[in-house]
């Protein structure tokens, strides 16, 4: 982006809205707060840097703050508006390894339905069953909108999506190396099986959400073939949720329902909750919950 001009506008296409633009614009807007605007551009928009031009006006300049993909040819890697946005703020590598719905919003974008669900090896007829009363209600609200400003509900609810996901790309390094630091993988026996364990433990403050990143941890150190289950910290009590990795079903935590230190243990065996706090104890109740 051209951060030598102060962005005083968001300007993208009226009509019918879609989720890339959506997402652009509320990125952008919790980057700037400043209004966005629904009409098509006029070249003096296209060459005012203070407007961000968004999924719309053939040109992708940076320097300019114009951010369409629409004119790319069509043997073009499949590219939509968020990834023009995420790329200038320096953030679109991160996202795509963090993020596994940016790939095929960029697909369904700039292919169609029919040929991201042929990437993704389903039946068309799954990309309209995803879709949620929460996709389709606020494109819709928002596609009705001409002009939306800070206060506006639809205005503070794209600021809200476009900080979670900013926060979430931006933090999830530094959740990385926290876990990095603290955490420890186990290698348990039973029934004549070894598995893999990772533990984190209880360090105060406790997160929000203390099992965020342990996937992309796991996998980052290449262990994602070995690691059968995960402990870490119940942020609702002061023990430990336990839980299946990628949902290996060689692990049945309603085996250890129960034992008097465990609280929860959800029907399909995928969780437990437990009140125990000490490192012998957890593993003992993940051998007991082992089926191999």
């Amino acid at each position: 982006m051209n951060h030598e001009v102060n962005v005083n506008t968001i300007l993208t296409h009226p009509g019918g809205a879609h989720k890339d633009e959506f997402l652009a614009c509320s990125v952008l807007a919790a980057h700037y707060e400043v209004p966005i605007i629904r009409r098509d551009p006029d070249p003096v928009d296209l060459e005012n840097p203070a407007t961000c031009v968004v999924d719309i006006g053939g040109r992708h300049e940076p320097d300019h703050n114009n951010f369409d993909h629409h004119q790319f040819p069509k043997d073009h890697p499949p590219t939509c508006a968020l990834s023009l946005v995420l790329r200038d703020l320096g953030l679109y590598e991160q996202a795509k390894q963090f993020c596994d719905w940016l790939e095929p919003a960029e697909w369904f974008d700039s292919r169609g339905a029919v040929e991201t669900a042929r990437w993704l090896g389903a039946p068309p007829k799954v990309m309209a069953q995803l879709n949620s009363p929460i996709d389709i209600t606020l494109l819709r609200r928002f596609a009705l909108e001409t002009h939306l400003k800070p206060g506006d509900i639809i205005w503070e609810v794209m600021r809200m999506v476009g900080r979670d996901l900013l926060d979430y790309v931006k933090n999830l390094n530094q959740r990385l190396n926290y876990i990095e630091r603290n955490s420890e993988f186990w290698t348990l026996e039973e029934n004549q099986s070894r598995f893999g364990v990772l533990y984190l433990p209880r360090r105060q403050p406790v997160p929000h959400d203390p099992s965020a990143g342990l996937e992309f941890f796991i996998n980052r150190q290449n262990k994602n073939a070995w690691v059968a289950a995960l402990i870490y910290p119940d942020r609702r009590g002061a023990g430990y949720g336990l839980s299946r990795f990628n949902d290996d079903k060689r692990l049945d935590f309603t085996r250890i329902e129960r034992e008097p230190d465990v609280h929860f243990a959800h029907a399909r065996g995928f969780i437990a909750k437990t009140t125990a706090t000490e490192a012998a104890r957890l593993k003992e109740l993940v051998r007991r919950a082992w089926i191999g």
